[in-house]
C-alpha cells in the first residue's frame, strides 16, 4: 500500500464509485436546508434524505459523495483522544433502490485491496456483521476474506427510529500488535470493540427496513445501500500516523501554530492537546463561516463561538496571547484547496469575521476575570471553600469563560469548583437546547404510493398559462390512488401543465381547471413536486372528475405576473448587494409571493441606510435601463463558464436553465420572469433586519405594490404635517427638530426641579433616624420621579454621617422601587445592601440584589411600602 495524499485518497474514492455508475454529488453546505431537525450537517446520509424516505427520487439512484460535516457532541473529548473531531469529512456511497448488498459489499472489497485502488493487504481488514444478517455474511465469504475476520456483533444494526433502517456492516483496519492498549483477556480486545488496535474505516448499512410508529418494522419499498468512511481515519492508516493529526489535513496547520507559539508538537503532552484542539478547532470554524454561520449566543452562533474561543484559550496555554486564530484560515484553505477552493477564495471574509470575534473574546475574558473576582470574594467572605457550580457556569455562559480557567485562578486563592454542580447547569442548557429544536422525525416513513407515480407530465408554463387538452392521468385522494375524483380536495397529475410547481422560493399557480363544456370543474389551490419531479396539484374539487379525460387548465395570470416581477427583482436585488456589500453576501433563502418578495442574504455586521438606498438605487437604474431578461437552457458546466451564480445549497440536473438580465445578472433558475427589467415599474425595500446569527434579511415591493407603499408613506407624512401645522412637506423636519429642542429643554428643567426636590428631601430624611441594637438606621418612603432621584439621595447620604443604613422607598408610576445603601465599616461586620434588599422586597411583590453597600430592587405593589420599611427594622433587630 502505497502512500497517499488525502486530496488523492478523496479523489480515488469518488473515481471509483463514478466508474460505477455513481453520480458523484457536491458536498453540501454545513448549514442544512429545509431541516429543522439537524444543526448541522453531520453526515453524508444527513444530504440524503429526502431520496431515503422517498419525498424526491432522485435523477440517478446511485450517488457518492464527501461530505464535510460537523458533530458537537464530544467537543470535550476533541484533542484528548486520537479520532475525535469537530469537523470531518464522510467518503460514501449510495444506493436509492437500485443495488443491494451483492454489490455493495464487492465493491467495497475492490476498492479496499485491488492494486488499481487502495490496494491494502487483505490480512488487515476485519469485517463485523450483525448475527441475524447471515446473507451479509455469506456475500462476505465469497470475496475471499479470511472466515476467521468476520465477527457477529449484536448491535451492527442501524436505526435512528422512525423510518429506514437495517443491518450493517462495518469494516476495520489492524494497525497491528504495536497498537493494541488492551490485554488479550479484555472483552474490548477484538474487531470492533473500543479499542486503538482495530481501526473502524468503513461502515455499510443495508437500509432494508421501515421503523413504523408502533415500533414494527415493515420491508422497505425500496431497498437503500448507505455508507460511510471517514476520510481523516482512511488517511491516518495511509500515511501510517499514530492518530489523525499527525496527517496532512491537519500537520500543516499545527506547524504554524509551532511557529506563533515557539513550541514544538509532540515534546509534551499537555501542549499536544492544546496544538490538536487548535488544528481542529481552526478547520471547523473556517467551514462554518465560510458557509454562512457566524458566531453568536444561541444555535450554530453558539458552536461556533464556544469553537472558537476554546481554541484560543489552548492558544493561551502555549504562550500565545494576541489573537492569532484567523492566520489558521489561508492554512485550512491551502489544505483543502483541492475539493473545496470556495475556502481561499472567502479567506478575507472569514478571517476578518474570526480576527472580530477574538478581539470581541479578549474584551469578555477581561469582564470575566472581574466577576471572577467578585465571586472569589464573595466565597471568601462567606468563609466557603468551594465556588458554586451555578457561578462558575455563569462564567461560562455569560463570557466564555472556560472551566480550566476557572479553576486555576480559584485554585491561585485556595479554592475549589463545584464541577459537578457545573455539569448539571451545563446539562440544562443542552435540555433547553434540544426542547427549541424541532420534533419533527429525523427521516419520514418511506411511502411508494407517490415514488411510484411514473406518468410523464410536461411543465409548459415558460410560455403560455393556458392548456386546453390536458389528460388527467393519475389521482390521489383519501390517501389512495383512485379513477375518479370526488367532491373535495385531491391530487392530480395531468399530461401537461402550465401551473408552476412551488421550487427556489417562488410560491406555486393558482387557478382554475374546467371540463370540455367549459365548466369549472376544481380550483388549483397549490403545486408540488412529486417524488419522480412531475407537478402535482392539490385541488378543491368542485364537481367529479375522471382520469383518461381531457381538461382545461388555466393560471391566474394577475398573479403570475405578480410573482414574475417580484422573482426577477430578487435577481437584482442578489447582484446589487454583492456591488455594494462585497462578494462574501450569499443568498441564504427567498420567498417569492405576487404581494412582496423576502431576501435572506449573508452579511457579517448590520447593513447602513445608506448601503441600502444605493441598493435601491441600483436596482431602479437597472429597471428604467430597460434590461432584456434571457433564459437559456444548457449544461452545467456551460453555465458555469457563462459566469451563472449556482446557490450553493441547491442541487441542478444535468440540463439547468440559465437566467441573464443583461450583462449585470447571470443565476441559474427554474422560476418564471418578466421578459425586460422595465416590466418591474418601481422597486421598494420595505424593511432590512436580522434574522439570526450573520443572516440579514430585505422585504421589498414591486409594481404597483411598491406604488401603494409610496403612497401609503406620503400619506403618513402629510398627517404628520397637519399635526405639525406645517404648510408644506419640506418644512416638517424642521419643525421636528424644534420640538425635539423645545422637549430637551423641557426635560432639563424638569430634571433640575426634581433635583431640588430630591435634595430638600434629602435634608428631611435625618427627622426618621432611629437606632437599632446601635445601628443607626434611615428608613424613609420618599416622592421622586425615578431611580436617577433615589441613587442622587443615596450619594448625598455617602458624604453625610447621618446614619449607618439607608432605606428608600418611592412610589413610580405603578410601582415601587428600593433602594439600600449600608456604610463600609459596617459591611465588615456583616451587614450588606445586598442581604437587607432580599429580605424586604418580597414585601413589594418584588426583588432585587447589588453590592455590598449599594442594592435596589423593584415590586408590583407600592401599596405595601410602609411594611418594606417596617420589614428593614426587624431585619436589623435579627441580623446585627
Amino acid at each position: 500500500m502505497e502512500r497517499k495524499s488525502s486530496s488523492e485518497i478523496r479523489r480515488m474514492y469518488l473515481d471509483f464509485f463514478k466508474s460505477k455508475g455513481h453520480v458523484v454529488e457536491p458536498s453540501a453546505s454545513l448549514v442544512p436546508q429545509d431541516d429543522p431537525t439537524l444543526l448541522w450537517i453531520n453526515s453524508g446520509v444527513a444530504t440524503m434524505k429526502k431520496y431515503f424516505d422517498g419525498s424526491v427520487v432522485p435523477d440517478v439512484p446511485r450517488l457518492t459523495s464527501s461530505q464535510k460535516s460537523i458533530r458537537t457532541n464530544d467537543i470535550e473529548n476533541v484533542g484528548h483522544t486520537a479520532r475525535h473531531h469537530t469537523l470531518f469529512e464522510m467518503l460514501g456511497n449510495f444506493s436509492v433502490g437500485d443495488y443491494f448488498k451483492e454489490e455493495a459489499i464487492h465493491w467495497a472489497w475492490e476498492l479496499l485491496t485491488s492494486k488499481e485502488w487502495f490496494s491494502m493487504d487483505p490480512d488487515k481488514l476485519f469485517v463485523t456483521v450483525y448475527p441475524k444478517d447471515q446473507d451479509a455474511k455469506k456475500i462476505w465469504l465469497e470475496t475471499g476474506i479470511d472466515p476467521t475476520h468476520i465477527v457477529e456483533v449484536e448491535d451492527n444494526f442501524w436505526d435512528i427510529g422512525e423510518g429506514p433502517s437495517g443491518p450493517d456492516s462495518e469494516i476495520f483496519y489492524d494497525r497491528g500488535e504495536s497498537f493494541n492498549n488492551l490485554s488479550d483477556d479484555d472483552p474490548e480486545n477484538y474487531p470492533g470493540g473500543e479499542n486503538e488496535r482495530w481501526l473502524e474505516i468503513w461502515n455499510i448499512v443495508f437500509s432494508q427496513f421501515n421503523h413504523q410508529p408502533d415500533g414494527s418494522y415493515e420491508p422497505l419499498p425500496h431497498k437503500n445501500i448507505d455508507t460511510g468512511m471517514g476520510l481523516e481515519r482512511v488517511v491516518s492508516v495511509f500515511q501510517d500516523a499514530p492518530t489523525n493529526f499527525e496527517t496532512d489535513l491537519f500537520l500543516p496547520i499545527i506547524h504554524e501554530v509551532e511557529d506563533l507559539s515557539g513550541k514544538k508538537y509532540g515534546v509534551n503532552q499537555e501542549n499536544d492537546i492544546s496544538f490538536k484542539v487548535i488544528a481542529d478547532h481552526a478547520r471547523a470554524i473556517t467551514f462554518a463561516i465560510g458557509d454562512g454561520a457566524i458566531p453568536s449566543n444561541e444555535g450554530r452562533g453558539y458552536v461556533i463561538r464556544r469553537l472558537l474561543r476554546r481554541a484560543v484559550m489552548h492558544g493561551k496555554k502555549l504562550g500565545i496571547n494576541d489573537a492569532f486564530l484567523y492566520k489558521m484560515v489561508p492554512v485550512v484553505g491551502q489544505i483543502m484547496k483541492d475539493y473545496y477552493p470556495e475556502v481561499l477564495k472567502d479567506k478575507d471574509y472569514i478571517s476578518k469575521v474570526v480576527k472580530s470575534e477574538e478581539d470581541r473574546f479578549s474584551e469578555t475574558l477581561t469582564d470575566g476575570i472581574e466577576l471572577l473576582n467578585s465571586i472569589i470574594e464573595e466565597t471568601q467572605t462567606k468563609k466557603e471553600k468551594t465556588i458554586s457550580g451555578v457561578d462558575a457556569f455563569r462564567l461560562f455562559d455569560t463570557y466564555g469563560f472556560p472551566l480550566e480557567l476557572a479553576k486555576e485562578y480559584a485554585s491561585d486563592k485556595g479554592l475549589d469548583i463545584d464541577e459537578e454542580g457545573f455539569k448539571a447547569e451545563m446539562q440544562k442548557q443542552k435540555e433547553r437546547a434540544r426542547s427549541a429544536r424541532s420534533t419533527e422525525k429525523s427521516m419520514g416513513v418511506q411511502s411508494d404510493l407517490l415514488t411510484d407515480l411514473k406518468t410523464k407530465s410536461q411543465y409548459v408554463g415558460y410560455n403560455t398559462l393556458k392548456v386546453d387538452d390536458a389528460v388527467l392521468e393519475d389521482v390521489i385522494q383519501d390517501g389512495k390512488l383512485s379513477d375518479e375524483v370526488k367532491v373535495g380536495e385531491a391530487q392530480v397529475l395531468f399530461s401537461v401543465t402550465p401551473f408552476y410547481a412551488e421550487m427556489g422560493g417562488q410560491v406555486a399557480d393558482q387557478g382554475e381547471i374546467r371540463n370540455q363544456d367549459g365548466e369549472v370543474v376544481a380550483e388549483v389551490v397549490d403545486v408540488q413536486h412529486a417524488p419522480n419531479g412531475q407537478n402535482l396539484h392539490t385541488i378543491n374539487a368542485l364537481k367529479p372528475m375522471q382520469s383518461g379525460e381531457n381538461y382545461t387548465l388555466e393560471v391566474n395570470r394577475a398573479f403570475h405576473l405578480k410573482v414574475e416581477k417580484n422573482h426577477t427583482a430578487t435577481h437584482l436585488l442578489d447582484q446589487a448587494l454583492r456591488d455594494i456589500l462585497g462578494d462574501h453576501t450569499q443568498q441564504a433563502g427567498s420567498l417569492v409571493e405576487p404581494g412582496y418578495l423576502r431576501f435572506d442574504f449573508t452579511h457579517f455586521g448590520s447593513v447602513t441606510d445608506q448601503d441600502l438606498k444605493r441598493v435601491e438605487e441600483i436596482i431602479n437604474e437597472k429597471i428604467y435601463d430597460e434590461i432584456p431578461v434571457t433564459t437559456i437552457e444548457t449544461d452545467i458546466e456551460t453555465g458555469k463558464k457563462m459566469g451563472a451564480i449556482a446557490l450553493f445549497n441547491d442541487k441542478y440536473g444535468k440540463n439547468v436553465r440559465v437566467v441573464s438580465i443583461g450583462d449585470y445578472s447571470r443565476e441559474f433558475c427554474g422560476g418564471t420572469h418578466v421578459k425586460n427589467t422595465n416590466e418591474i415599474g418601481l422597486f421598494k425595500i420595505v424593511s432590512e433586519s436580522g434574522v439570526g446569527a450573520g443572516v440579514r434579511r430585505i422585504e421589498a415591493v414591486t409594481s404597483q405594490a411598491a406604488l401603494e407603499f409610496l403612497n401609503s408613506e406620503e400619506n403618513l407624512l402629510k398627517k404628520t404635517a397637519s399635526l405639525l401645522k406645517s404648510a408644506q412637506l419640506k418644512d416638517v423636519p424642521n419643525k421636528v427638530e424644534q420640538m425635539q429642542a423645545g422637549s430637551k429643554d423641557l426635560t432639563r428643567r424638569i430634571n433640575q426641579l426634581e433635583d431640588k426636590i430630591a435634595k430638600s428631601q434629602a435634608a428631611n430624611i435625618g427627622d426618621q433616624l432611629v437606632e437599632i441594637n446601635g445601628i443607626r438606621l434611615i428608613a424613609a418612603n420618599v416622592q421622586v420621579s425615578g431611580m436617577d432621584q433615589l441613587r442622587q439621595m443615596a450619594d448625598d447620604w455617602k458624604n453625610k454621617d447621618q446614619s449607618d443604613v439607608l432605606v428608600l422607598a418611592a412610589k413610580i408610576g405603578e410601582k415601587a422601587n428600593l433602594i439600600v445603601a449600608v456604610k463600609d465599616d459596617l459591611i465588615k461586620k456583616g451587614i450588606k445592601a445586598g442581604d437587607l434588599i432580599k429580605a424586604i422586597a418580597p414585601k413589594v411583590n418584588g426583588g432585587g440584589g447589588g453590592r455590598p453597600n449599594l442594592a435596589q430592587a423593584g415590586g408590583s405593589n407600592p401599596e405595601n411600602i410602609p411594611a418594606a420599611l417596617s420589614e428593614a427594622a426587624s431585619w436589623l433587630k435579627g441580623n446585627a
